[in-house]
């Protein structure tokens, strides 16, 4: 897990791209994909507000418990124009967000004054509208919880903490995100928090710079622990250090301006002239370790109270049956007989040493106000203990011995334990998708050393985790790539599929980008790092994925709200089967033949009401959809769809229409000039010379396929104009036939316009030449027409005052792209086109393509507005597009789509990004989010139905009719199962294939 430094511009990257005038798309360049403000506390606000909201925070003097906090929250809420108020009872601290323009911070203090306590306002830690410089996202490990009451408690406490804007809390990876402000709340103070509530916690791993873990072999006694921390005492920038023998593991602090990582590791192993090895403990792998290791702890506990337990069903149940054991536990020792003494301190270990977490984790959520599982437990096994002995013990007093049941207390510990080990396993199969992509990355490197002029003088292996932005590293063929970066020596062929989901191997060159963790599989490369640590491509998947996993679909409230209820009604439900029972008994409403041997009417209602306690589960409601949304995100991530989290699964499932952006979406995005024709007396090498020149000082991709037309009439014969030709000139210096040009500048949504030999030359659409005054002929009209007809657009070029010729532009569609809306609309799914191109454009790509619905000449800002208007009935609506001029719409949509964008940093930029450039992967993402909640919906009847069924069976409903009865002991194991078949089901998940075009299409393949 990771710490992610957050920029103040939002949580979402921006594309940015060059802008064309004559391109109505690309009007809105700095358009960041979401600006439109990100902190979910607002979304009922707009930008406006939102960026005008004030926070402060105030000591609040005098609470004593949460009716307090909850009395000053609730004067704070009533103030007309505070919108969010939240009080931490332990930090006697307020956090408000309000409106300056209707509230003072007067009016705040006197309102918590006026309801009995003390106020002062502190400093203002941070402004609401963005995030400030410097707001971290924290992710913790949080051991202890069992259920979503335990999820439901941790998250409260922590977004009561003052400087926390915002808390997460995952049950299936028992990890925490905590977004914070590092000037108001440190990282031990949240962590203090959640050990406070009674749960253990630890930071995995932060962005800050300055800390780095290292296991480190070789230290074999103190003297060499004393060594260790001489070297370390007198290494410069290091601030402090602590040793943990136990584990090897050193975690020092160190200052990353005075020394790097990487310089520590070898001054250390340098100073101990070779003695110690260190290596960097990469954290997801020490996250494994820790997941194996609750597993371990579960299974030792599972198998102890097995290994007591079994002893106890064998002198109930088999000994009686066997004289000698018979003679030996009908002895008396005391007041009791053998046997007795034998379950009374066999089970005395399960209930209390074993069983010591459920008491632990029970007064823990009793403590903090909320129920869970462990409570459940507690009581079912406490009751059955606690009766048992106290029935020993009025028998010895009285002589009258009722019947005991420790074997209930402790095959009910066992089962339930069973189930957690299981549950565990289970649990741990759902994040196999991390631990995938986190073997994709190699362990070492090659470090290529140079000398001061760049000379190669030799090689060293380092470990992968301690390369630097700037280092050469040698890369053999069949070896990973250990870093995202450029390839500065050799050629190769390269694997990416690991990464991008695309099979083709991919030509590397000089000044080739490169991914790190795909594999080379040719020529040897050199390679010099650009993007390391948090900034690689393969770590912001890692940390996509990571973020979607913990995240919360809507529909879990719905499981939220049935556990913050659903101890206390099972609670009241088995004090009623007690009641009913035990009344009917002592009434005659059923016969004493049903009683046990030597049993009572008190007794065998509390079998009835134990059963209760025990068999229901909240865990299998809390588990139905974080373990669906993990393996979804994980299938997602092996398939190129990256999804941002289980909110936009939930929405993708519901998508009504899914609007496609055209250039570069549907179309290749490669364009190319197909028609150049002159309405002057200019010969064509003239005209082309010219409209060259003009657009040489265009970075838009159709001023640069304009230029390389002119290049290669010039310089090849014009039909050796191939694509091979245009992408080998790519990213070369603009040609020096060009002519001077002066005032360069672009015109929204029209084209450009220069001067050139002191006359205008304009180059774009109809609007920039009829505002700027000239007119255009009905025979170029009439051609312009004919090529738009033919799904080309026209660039009309006027030179002081004039026509002198059009060029015809064509971006070719992909060759996926007719079927893949064909197979849209056979999904229930409408397709939607929309462009900043002309009419007759668009009309003539959307007819070859297959959409019925489509918008044309539309801006960056109107895109967003065709959207919302599809979203005016309720409508679910997906934008598709490459991120670079669609951020408005992809913003607006309820799932933004951003296609192709796997080597961009703004890899976080939408909802689902789609690796690949390929449009098939659309299908596959409303595919993967239907299949996922279909099974999160079977998951949810599964864990009502069985509580629904489970519990009557339990209180005896079906007993006097069909003689069912449920034990205790049985109950627990149902219990146990239950939540263990939840995780399976979602594990199901695992198996999903991608939808073949061959079945959406019901075509048959002879």
């Amino acid at each position: 897990m990771q710490m992610t430094s957050q920029d103040a511009g939002g949580r979402r990257s921006s594309y940015s791209s060059p802008v064309r005038a004559d391109d109505p798309v690309d009007i809105e360049e700095g358009t960041r994909l979401l600006d439109s403000f990100d902190a979910g506390d607002f979304k009922s606000v707009s930008i406006d507000e939102a960026a005008s909201m004030r926070r402060i925070q105030v000591t609040v003097t005098g609470m004593t418990c949460s009716a307090c906090s909850n009395s000053v929250e609730g004067a704070l809420k009533s103030i007309n124009g505070v919108f969010r108020a939240s009080v931490a009872l332990l930090q006697n601290r307020a956090d408000v967000v309000f409106d300056p323009n209707l509230v003072k911070d007067e009016d705040i203090k006197n309102a918590i004054e006026d309801a009995g306590f003390e106020a002062e306002i502190l400093p203002e830690p941070s402004n609401v509208g963005k995030k400030p410089r410097g707001m971290l996202v924290g992710q913790f490990t949080i051991g202890g919880m069992t259920c979503a009451a335990c999820v439901n408690s941790v998250e409260g406490i922590l977004r009561d903490l003052p400087g926390v804007i915002r808390a997460v809390v995952s049950l299936a990876t028992s990890l925490g995100e905590v977004e914070y402000d590092p000037t108001v709340i440190s990282k031990n103070d949240i962590v203090n928090a959640i050990e406070d509530a009674g749960f253990e916690a630890s930071l995995v791993q932060s962005s800050e710079q300055d800390k780095i873990i290292l296991g480190v072999s070789g230290v074999f006694n103190e003297l060499d622990v004393q060594l260790l921390e001489g070297i370390l005492s007198i290494l410069k920038g290091v601030r402090q250090f602590r040793f943990d023998r136990t584990s090897g593991e050193l975690e020092v602090l160190f200052d990353p301006e005075v020394v790097s990582s990487r310089s520590l590791v070898d001054g250390i192993e340098g100073e101990s002239k070779g003695k110690f090895k260190l290596h960097v403990m990469n954290p997801y792998a020490r996250m494994t370790t820790k997941d194996v290791k609750e597993a371990s702890i579960m299974f030792q506990l599972f198998t102890s109270s097995l290994f007591l337990s079994i002893p106890v069903f064998l002198i109930r149940v088999v000994c009686p049956h066997i004289p000698l054991f018979d003679a030996f536990l009908l002895w008396r020792c005391g007041p009791f007989l053998m046997g007795d003494w034998l379950k009374w301190a066999l089970v005395s270990v399960v209930q209390f040493v074993v069983g010591k977490r459920f008491y632990i984790a029970a007064a823990r959520a009793l403590q903090n106000g909320s129920t869970n599982m462990d409570v459940l437990v507690a009581l079912g096994t406490s009751a059955s203990y606690f009766y048992s002995v106290g029935a020993l013990l009025y028998g010895a007093v009285t002589g009258f011995w009722s019947p005991t049941y420790f074997e209930t207390s402790s095959m009910l510990i066992t089962f339930v334990l069973l189930g957690k080990y299981l549950e565990c396993l289970a649990k741990g199969k759902t994040s196999d998708a991390i631990k995938k992509l986190v073997e994709l990355a190699p362990a070492t490197a090659v470090l290529v050393i140079t000398d001061n002029v760049g000379n190669i003088i030799g090689e060293r292996e380092i470990d992968a985790l301690l390369i630097q932005p700037g280092d050469t590293l040698k890369v053999l063929p069949g070896a990973k790539l250990p870093a995202d970066g450029i390839v500065v020596w050799g050629s190769s062929y390269v694997n990416e599929s690991m990464v991008t989901g695309e099979s083709v191997p991919v030509l590397k060159e000089v000044d080739s980008p490169v991914i790190g963790g795909t594999i080379n599989l040719h020529g040897a490369l050199h390679v010099k790092a650009t993007k390391v640590g948090s900034e690689a491509v393969l770590s912001q998947i890692i940390s996509l994925v990571e973020t979607a996993q913990m995240s919360k679909a809507p529909i879990q409230k719905f499981a939220d709200f049935v556990a913050s209820i659903f101890v206390p009604t099972v609670v009241t439900l088995s004090l009623i089967t007690w009641l009913g029972w035990y009344v009917g008994g002592i009434s005659g409403a059923y016969p004493a033949k049903w009683l046990p041997e030597n049993g009572n009417y008190f007794i065998f209602a509390l079998m009835f009401s134990i059963s209760v306690v025990v068999i229901a589960c909240p865990c299998a409601l809390g588990l139905a959809t974080p373990t669906a949304v993990m393996v979804a995100t994980g299938v997602g991530a092996n398939n190129g769809v990256l999804i941002k989290g289980g909110d936009a699964l939930e929405r993708a499932q519901k998508v009504k229409y899914v609007i496609f952006d055209k250039t570069g979406t549907l179309t290749q995005g490669k364009a190319k000039v197909t028609t150049a024709k002159v309405f002057s007396e200019m010969d064509r090498g003239e005209f082309l010379t010219l409209v060259a020149s003009a657009e040489g000082s265009s970075e838009h991709p159709l001023g640069k396929a304009i230029v390389e037309y002119a290049r290669h009439f010039h310089f090849f014969d014009e039909n050796s104009l191939t694509e091979d030709a245009q992408n080998s000139s790519k990213g070369s210096p603009p040609p020096a036939w060009l002519l001077d040009v002066a005032e360069f500048s672009a015109v929204p949504g029209r084209g450009i316009q220069c001067f050139i030999k002191g006359k205008r030359i304009l180059v774009g659409n109809r609007k920039l030449l009829t505002e700027s005054g000239v007119c255009i002929p009905p025979h170029v009209e009439t051609f312009v027409v004919d090529l738009e007809e033919s799904a080309r657009t026209g660039v009309l070029v006027a030179y002081d005052g004039n026509v002198i010729g059009v060029l015809g532009v064509a971006d070719p569609l992909k060759r996926e792209a007719a079927v893949v809306i064909e197979g849209l609309g056979k999904m229930g799914v409408i397709p939607v086109m929309v462009t900043g191109d002309n009419w007759r454009t668009a009309k003539a790509v959307a007819r070859e393509v297959g959409i019925h619905d489509f918008r044309a000449e539309v801006m960056p800002a109107g895109k967003a507005d065709v959207v919302r208007s599809f979203q005016k009935d309720g409508s679910i609506v997906a934008m598709v597009g490459d991120g670079i001029n669609d951020s408005p719409a992809l913003a607006a949509a309820d799932v933004g789509m951003a296609i192709g964008a796997g080597t961009d940093i703004a890899i976080e930029a939408a909802d689902y990004v789609l690796m690949r450039n390929n449009l098939e992967d659309v299908i596959t993402a409303i595919d993967i989010s239907r299949k996922t909640f279909s099974r999160i919906r079977w998951n949810y009847v599964f864990a009502m139905a069985y509580n629904v069924i489970a519990i009557p069976i339990a209180a005896g409903v079906f007993y006097p009719s069909l003689g069912i009865k449920l034990p205790p002991w049985a109950a627990g194991a149902c219990m146990a199962l239950s939540s263990v078949s939840v995780v399976c089901s979602s594990l199901l998940l695992r198996r999903y294939k991608k939808p073949r075009l061959t079945t959406i299409l019901e075509i048959t393949v002879e």
